[in-house]
Protein backbone atom coordinates (compact mmCIF):
# COMPACT_ATOMS: atom_id res chain seq x y z
CA UNK A 1 0.00 0.00 0.00
CA UNK A 2 1.36 3.28 -0.77
CA UNK A 3 2.76 5.77 1.85
CA UNK A 4 0.03 7.80 2.83
CA UNK A 5 2.35 11.10 2.68
CA UNK A 6 3.86 10.38 -0.80
CA UNK A 7 1.78 11.37 -4.13
CA UNK A 8 0.49 7.95 -5.73
CA UNK A 9 -2.59 5.50 -5.92
CA UNK A 10 -3.00 2.30 -5.49
CA UNK A 11 -6.11 -0.32 -5.80
CA UNK A 12 -8.09 -2.52 -3.26
CA UNK A 13 -11.13 -5.11 -3.13
CA UNK A 14 -14.04 -3.42 -1.17
CA UNK A 15 -16.24 -6.60 -1.59
CA UNK A 16 -18.80 -8.51 -3.86
CA UNK A 17 -22.32 -8.10 -4.80
CA UNK A 18 -24.45 -10.96 -3.91
CA UNK A 19 -24.11 -12.22 -7.61
CA UNK A 20 -20.39 -12.13 -7.36
CA UNK A 21 -19.74 -8.82 -9.09
CA UNK A 22 -16.36 -7.61 -6.84
CA UNK A 23 -16.39 -3.55 -6.06
CA UNK A 24 -13.26 -2.16 -5.91
CA UNK A 25 -11.27 0.80 -4.19
CA UNK A 26 -8.89 3.17 -5.51
CA UNK A 27 -6.97 5.40 -3.29
CA UNK A 28 -5.76 8.91 -4.76
CA UNK A 29 -2.71 10.28 -2.65
CA UNK A 30 -1.82 13.91 -2.61
CA UNK A 31 0.71 15.94 -0.59
CA UNK A 32 0.15 16.28 2.84
CA UNK A 33 -1.90 13.22 3.38
CA UNK A 34 -4.53 14.54 1.36
CA UNK A 35 -6.50 11.62 -0.60
CA UNK A 36 -9.43 10.47 -1.99
CA UNK A 37 -10.95 7.26 -2.25
CA UNK A 38 -13.33 6.19 -4.45
CA UNK A 39 -15.37 2.95 -5.12
CA UNK A 40 -16.95 1.38 -8.53
CA UNK A 41 -19.97 1.40 -6.68
CA UNK A 42 -21.57 4.48 -7.79
CA UNK A 43 -18.53 5.48 -8.87
CA UNK A 44 -18.44 7.14 -5.49
CA UNK A 45 -16.25 9.15 -3.16
CA UNK A 46 -16.23 6.68 -0.17
CA UNK A 47 -14.06 9.22 2.25
CA UNK A 48 -11.92 12.41 1.37
CA UNK A 49 -9.03 13.44 3.75
CA UNK A 50 -8.36 16.79 4.42
CA UNK A 51 -6.02 18.61 6.40
CA UNK A 52 -6.76 21.75 9.09
CA UNK A 53 -4.92 24.48 10.04
CA UNK A 54 -3.03 22.51 12.20
CA UNK A 55 -2.53 19.76 9.36
CA UNK A 56 -4.26 17.20 11.70
CA UNK A 57 -6.11 14.80 8.67
CA UNK A 58 -9.91 14.64 8.71
CA UNK A 59 -12.19 12.26 6.71
CA UNK A 60 -15.03 15.38 5.63
CA UNK A 61 -18.02 13.33 3.18
CA UNK A 62 -20.30 10.96 4.76
CA UNK A 63 -19.87 7.30 3.74
CA UNK A 64 -20.09 3.97 4.81
CA UNK A 65 -17.25 1.39 5.60
CA UNK A 66 -18.65 -1.64 3.58
CA UNK A 67 -20.56 -2.52 0.20
CA UNK A 68 -23.14 -4.15 2.42
CA UNK A 69 -24.26 -0.62 3.89
CA UNK A 70 -24.01 0.91 0.55
CA UNK A 71 -26.03 -1.75 -1.06
CA UNK A 72 -28.72 -1.98 1.98
CA UNK A 73 -29.18 1.65 2.24
CA UNK A 74 -29.52 3.86 -1.01
CA UNK A 75 -28.25 7.16 0.50
CA UNK A 76 -26.59 8.61 -2.60
CA UNK A 77 -23.20 8.78 -0.37
CA UNK A 78 -20.57 10.79 -2.63
CA UNK A 79 -21.85 8.74 -5.56
CA UNK A 80 -22.12 9.87 -9.06
CA UNK A 81 -26.09 10.90 -10.27
CA UNK A 82 -27.68 9.86 -13.88
CA UNK A 83 -28.93 9.99 -15.93
CA UNK A 84 -30.64 13.03 -14.85
CA UNK A 85 -29.97 14.13 -11.23
CA UNK A 86 -32.82 16.03 -9.10
CA UNK A 87 -36.27 15.93 -9.98
CA UNK A 88 -38.22 15.59 -13.49
CA UNK A 89 -42.06 15.78 -12.68
CA UNK A 90 -44.33 13.56 -13.17
CA UNK A 91 -41.60 11.11 -14.55
CA UNK A 92 -42.16 12.10 -18.12
CA UNK A 93 -41.38 14.54 -20.46
CA UNK A 94 -41.63 15.31 -24.12
CA UNK A 95 -38.73 14.16 -26.84
CA UNK A 96 -38.94 15.01 -30.72
CA UNK A 97 -43.14 15.00 -30.24
CA UNK A 98 -42.96 11.35 -28.09
CA UNK A 99 -43.86 11.12 -24.70
CA UNK A 100 -41.00 9.30 -22.69
CA UNK A 101 -42.31 7.78 -19.63
CA UNK A 102 -39.71 7.33 -16.76
CA UNK A 103 -39.77 5.43 -13.48
CA UNK A 104 -41.14 7.53 -10.73
CA UNK A 105 -39.39 7.18 -7.38
CA UNK A 106 -39.99 10.12 -5.96
CA UNK A 107 -44.26 9.98 -5.09
CA UNK A 108 -44.45 10.82 -9.04
CA UNK A 109 -41.79 11.89 -9.82
CA UNK A 110 -38.50 11.03 -11.18
CA UNK A 111 -35.42 11.45 -9.00
CA UNK A 112 -31.51 10.89 -9.72
CA UNK A 113 -32.33 8.49 -12.01
CA UNK A 114 -35.09 6.70 -11.03
CA UNK A 115 -34.61 3.52 -8.41
CA UNK A 116 -31.82 1.94 -10.08
CA UNK A 117 -30.08 5.20 -11.27
CA UNK A 118 -25.91 5.18 -11.56
CA UNK A 119 -25.65 4.94 -8.07
CA UNK A 120 -27.06 1.50 -7.51
CA UNK A 121 -24.51 0.22 -10.55
CA UNK A 122 -20.71 -1.00 -10.44
CA UNK A 123 -18.66 1.05 -12.98
CA UNK A 124 -15.52 -0.36 -14.71
CA UNK A 125 -12.54 1.04 -13.58
CA UNK A 126 -10.83 1.67 -16.91
CA UNK A 127 -7.82 3.48 -16.05
CA UNK A 128 -5.46 4.94 -13.21
CA UNK A 129 -2.15 6.40 -12.32
CA UNK A 130 0.21 8.82 -10.73
CA UNK A 131 1.11 10.79 -13.35
CA UNK A 132 0.06 14.02 -13.83
CA UNK A 133 -1.50 13.54 -10.80
CA UNK A 134 -3.21 10.67 -9.08
CA UNK A 135 -6.45 9.73 -11.03
CA UNK A 136 -8.95 7.32 -12.02
CA UNK A 137 -11.30 6.76 -14.60
CA UNK A 138 -14.36 4.49 -14.53
CA UNK A 139 -17.10 3.92 -16.75
CA UNK A 140 -20.25 2.28 -17.62
CA UNK A 141 -22.69 1.59 -20.32
CA UNK A 142 -26.75 2.98 -19.72
CA UNK A 143 -28.64 0.87 -22.10
CA UNK A 144 -31.73 1.75 -24.49
CA UNK A 145 -34.96 2.28 -22.27
CA UNK A 146 -32.53 1.85 -18.40
CA UNK A 147 -35.11 3.75 -15.94
CA UNK A 148 -37.16 4.56 -19.45
CA UNK A 149 -34.76 6.83 -20.68
CA UNK A 150 -33.77 6.58 -24.59
CA UNK A 151 -31.22 5.79 -26.59
CA UNK A 152 -27.96 3.59 -25.06
CA UNK A 153 -25.77 6.15 -22.89
CA UNK A 154 -21.90 5.44 -22.72
CA UNK A 155 -20.99 7.67 -19.80
CA UNK A 156 -16.94 8.23 -17.80
CA UNK A 157 -16.48 9.46 -14.54
CA UNK A 158 -12.86 10.73 -13.90
CA UNK A 159 -11.51 11.96 -10.54
CA UNK A 160 -8.00 13.49 -10.46
CA UNK A 161 -6.33 15.04 -7.48
CA UNK A 162 -5.18 18.36 -8.57
CA UNK A 163 -3.09 21.40 -7.18
CA UNK A 164 -1.96 19.28 -3.84
CA UNK A 165 -5.02 19.34 -2.09
CA UNK A 166 -8.19 19.24 -4.86
CA UNK A 167 -10.40 16.84 -6.22
CA UNK A 168 -11.10 17.24 -9.91
CA UNK A 169 -14.71 15.39 -11.16
CA UNK A 170 -15.07 15.11 -15.09
CA UNK A 171 -17.88 13.53 -16.32
CA UNK A 172 -18.37 13.08 -20.41
CA UNK A 173 -21.41 10.89 -22.30
CA UNK A 174 -21.81 9.74 -25.97
CA UNK A 175 -25.06 8.84 -27.09
CA UNK A 176 -26.84 6.49 -29.90
CA UNK A 177 -30.05 8.43 -30.00
CA UNK A 178 -31.37 11.83 -28.67
CA UNK A 179 -31.73 11.64 -24.93
CA UNK A 180 -31.34 13.79 -21.61
CA UNK A 181 -28.70 13.92 -19.66
CA UNK A 182 -27.53 15.69 -16.18
CA UNK A 183 -24.58 14.18 -14.28
CA UNK A 184 -23.58 15.52 -10.87
CA UNK A 185 -21.28 14.30 -7.54
CA UNK A 186 -23.74 13.90 -4.53
CA UNK A 187 -20.96 14.20 -1.63
CA UNK A 188 -22.17 15.22 1.85
CA UNK A 189 -19.82 17.70 2.90
CA UNK A 190 -18.79 18.21 6.99
CA UNK A 191 -15.68 19.89 6.99
CA UNK A 192 -15.58 19.32 10.59
CA UNK A 193 -14.82 15.92 10.47
CA UNK A 194 -17.53 13.67 9.87
CA UNK A 195 -15.77 11.22 12.97
CA UNK A 196 -16.20 14.32 15.24
CA UNK A 197 -19.82 14.32 14.06
CA UNK A 198 -21.59 17.50 15.00
CA UNK A 199 -23.89 19.90 12.81
CA UNK A 200 -22.91 22.20 9.43
CA UNK A 201 -24.76 25.07 10.37
CA UNK A 202 -22.09 27.33 11.55
CA UNK A 203 -19.95 26.56 8.30
CA UNK A 204 -20.02 29.71 6.59
CA UNK A 205 -21.27 29.41 2.75
CA UNK A 206 -20.93 31.86 -0.11
CA UNK A 207 -22.34 31.31 -3.66
CA UNK A 208 -21.94 33.19 -6.84
CA UNK A 209 -25.66 33.44 -7.71
CA UNK A 210 -28.46 36.12 -7.76
CA UNK A 211 -30.89 33.93 -8.60
CA UNK A 212 -32.60 30.52 -7.29
CA UNK A 213 -35.55 28.24 -8.39
CA UNK A 214 -38.68 28.77 -6.18
CA UNK A 215 -40.59 24.94 -5.64
CA UNK A 216 -43.61 23.96 -5.37
CA UNK A 217 -44.74 21.15 -3.04
CA UNK A 218 -43.00 18.12 -4.78
CA UNK A 219 -39.68 19.85 -4.78
CA UNK A 220 -40.60 20.93 -8.75
CA UNK A 221 -39.32 24.21 -9.64
CA UNK A 222 -42.31 26.46 -10.12
CA UNK A 223 -40.87 28.50 -13.21
CA UNK A 224 -38.65 31.39 -13.20
CA UNK A 225 -35.85 32.23 -11.10
CA UNK A 226 -36.12 34.56 -8.65
CA UNK A 227 -33.68 37.06 -6.83
CA UNK A 228 -32.18 35.98 -3.81
CA UNK A 229 -32.01 39.40 -2.78
CA UNK A 230 -33.77 40.17 0.57
CA UNK A 231 -34.31 36.42 1.22
CA UNK A 232 -32.47 34.00 3.40
CA UNK A 233 -31.50 32.22 -0.31
CA UNK A 234 -28.98 35.65 -0.65
CA UNK A 235 -25.28 33.73 -0.12
CA UNK A 236 -23.67 36.43 -1.86
CA UNK A 237 -21.89 36.87 0.94
CA UNK A 238 -21.00 34.60 3.34
CA UNK A 239 -23.67 33.53 5.74
CA UNK A 240 -23.83 30.40 8.25
CA UNK A 241 -25.45 27.99 6.72
CA UNK A 242 -28.24 28.03 9.72
CA UNK A 243 -28.35 31.61 10.47
CA UNK A 244 -31.82 32.07 8.76
CA UNK A 245 -32.76 28.11 8.34
CA UNK A 246 -35.64 28.59 10.46
CA UNK A 247 -37.16 32.01 9.03
CA UNK A 248 -40.70 32.11 8.63
CA UNK A 249 -40.41 31.92 4.79
CA UNK A 250 -42.36 29.66 2.14
CA UNK A 251 -39.31 28.09 0.35
CA UNK A 252 -37.71 27.01 3.64
CA UNK A 253 -41.01 25.56 4.91
CA UNK A 254 -41.55 23.76 1.69
CA UNK A 255 -37.94 22.23 1.42
CA UNK A 256 -37.42 21.72 5.51
CA UNK A 257 -34.14 23.95 5.09
CA UNK A 258 -32.60 24.46 1.91
CA UNK A 259 -33.52 22.47 -1.02
CA UNK A 260 -33.04 24.62 -3.85
CA UNK A 261 -31.65 24.99 -7.10
CA UNK A 262 -29.41 28.25 -7.41
CA UNK A 263 -28.45 29.41 -10.95
CA UNK A 264 -24.83 30.79 -11.05
CA UNK A 265 -23.77 33.30 -12.21
CA UNK A 266 -21.32 33.59 -15.16
CA UNK A 267 -21.49 31.00 -18.65
CA UNK A 268 -21.71 27.65 -18.02
CA UNK A 269 -20.20 24.94 -20.56
CA UNK A 270 -16.74 27.42 -20.62
CA UNK A 271 -13.79 26.79 -18.40
CA UNK A 272 -15.05 26.24 -14.38
CA UNK A 273 -15.60 29.36 -12.73
CA UNK A 274 -15.93 29.88 -8.54
CA UNK A 275 -19.76 28.51 -7.52
CA UNK A 276 -19.38 28.54 -4.13
CA UNK A 277 -17.15 28.96 -0.82
CA UNK A 278 -17.52 26.59 2.69
CA UNK A 279 -15.82 27.39 5.49
CA UNK A 280 -15.73 25.53 8.87
CA UNK A 281 -14.16 28.46 11.72
CA UNK A 282 -12.94 26.28 13.99
CA UNK A 283 -10.76 23.85 12.09
CA UNK A 284 -10.23 26.42 9.44
CA UNK A 285 -10.69 24.21 6.41
CA UNK A 286 -12.08 25.34 3.38
CA UNK A 287 -13.78 24.48 0.21
CA UNK A 288 -14.04 26.21 -2.80
CA UNK A 289 -16.66 24.78 -5.41
CA UNK A 290 -15.78 25.65 -9.06
CA UNK A 291 -17.88 24.07 -12.17
CA UNK A 292 -18.92 24.74 -15.60
CA UNK A 293 -22.81 23.61 -14.78
CA UNK A 294 -25.29 26.08 -15.21
CA UNK A 295 -27.29 24.95 -11.88
CA UNK A 296 -25.39 24.38 -8.04
CA UNK A 297 -28.32 22.20 -5.70
CA UNK A 298 -28.00 23.31 -2.18
CA UNK A 299 -29.26 20.73 0.25
CA UNK A 300 -28.66 21.45 4.06
CA UNK A 301 -29.59 18.22 4.70
CA UNK A 302 -32.96 17.95 6.16
CA UNK A 303 -33.96 14.56 5.63
CA UNK A 304 -30.46 12.65 7.01
CA UNK A 305 -32.65 10.62 9.94
CA UNK A 306 -30.26 8.42 11.70
CA UNK A 307 -31.71 5.27 10.47
CA UNK A 308 -28.44 4.05 8.63
CA UNK A 309 -24.95 3.81 10.59
CA UNK A 310 -22.53 5.60 8.75
CA UNK A 311 -18.23 5.75 8.47
CA UNK A 312 -16.96 5.38 12.51
CA UNK A 313 -19.75 4.38 14.23
CA UNK A 314 -22.12 7.49 13.80
CA UNK A 315 -25.53 8.01 13.15
CA UNK A 316 -25.94 11.14 10.98
CA UNK A 317 -29.35 13.20 11.59
CA UNK A 318 -30.98 16.41 10.09
CA UNK A 319 -27.93 19.18 9.26
CA UNK A 320 -24.76 16.67 9.86
CA UNK A 321 -23.56 17.40 6.29
CA UNK A 322 -24.73 19.83 3.18
CA UNK A 323 -24.49 19.12 -0.20
CA UNK A 324 -23.38 21.31 -3.27
CA UNK A 325 -24.33 19.91 -6.07
CA UNK A 326 -23.54 21.42 -9.45
CA UNK A 327 -25.47 20.17 -12.46
CA UNK A 328 -28.60 21.56 -15.02
CA UNK A 329 -31.75 22.85 -13.43
CA UNK A 330 -34.28 20.59 -12.42
CA UNK A 331 -36.93 19.29 -14.76
CA UNK A 332 -35.38 21.21 -17.72
CA UNK A 333 -36.97 18.38 -20.21
CA UNK A 334 -39.90 20.49 -19.76
CA UNK A 335 -38.98 23.89 -19.34
CA UNK A 336 -37.66 25.00 -22.80
CA UNK A 337 -37.25 28.01 -20.91
CA UNK A 338 -34.10 26.19 -18.96
CA UNK A 339 -30.53 25.27 -20.31
CA UNK A 340 -31.34 22.43 -22.41
CA UNK A 341 -30.03 18.80 -21.06
CA UNK A 342 -30.70 17.52 -24.57
CA UNK A 343 -28.20 15.23 -25.84
CA UNK A 344 -27.98 14.03 -29.49
CA UNK A 345 -25.98 11.60 -31.38
CA UNK A 346 -22.47 13.08 -32.30
CA UNK A 347 -22.19 15.27 -29.51
CA UNK A 348 -20.39 15.00 -26.12
CA UNK A 349 -21.88 15.72 -22.49
CA UNK A 350 -19.52 17.06 -20.52
CA UNK A 351 -19.29 18.33 -16.97
CA UNK A 352 -16.22 19.72 -14.82
CA UNK A 353 -16.29 20.36 -11.45
CA UNK A 354 -13.43 21.06 -9.07
CA UNK A 355 -13.19 20.78 -5.00
CA UNK A 356 -10.16 23.29 -4.24
CA UNK A 357 -9.12 22.63 -0.28
CA UNK A 358 -7.39 25.28 1.88
CA UNK A 359 -7.10 27.03 5.06
CA UNK A 360 -8.49 30.39 6.82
Amino acid sequence: MAEPDLPGVSRHPFGRLDDGTAVELVRLIGAGGFEARIISFGAAVQALLVPDRAGQLADVVLGQDDLAAYVAHRRFYGATVGRYANRIAGAAFTLDGQTVQLAANNGRNALHGGPTGFDRHVWSIDALGAEPQPFVRLSRVSPEGEEGYPGTLKVTATYTLTGGTGLAVSYEAETDRATMVCLTNHSFFNLSGVEAGGSVLEHRLSLTADHYLPVDSEAIPRGAPAPVEGTPFDFRSAWPVGARIRTAHEQLRLGRGYDHCYCLNGTSGAAPRLAARLEEPVSGRVMELLTDQPGLQLYSGNFIDGAALGKYGQLHRQSDALCLEPQNFPDTPNRPDYPSARLDPGQVYRHRTIYRFSVA
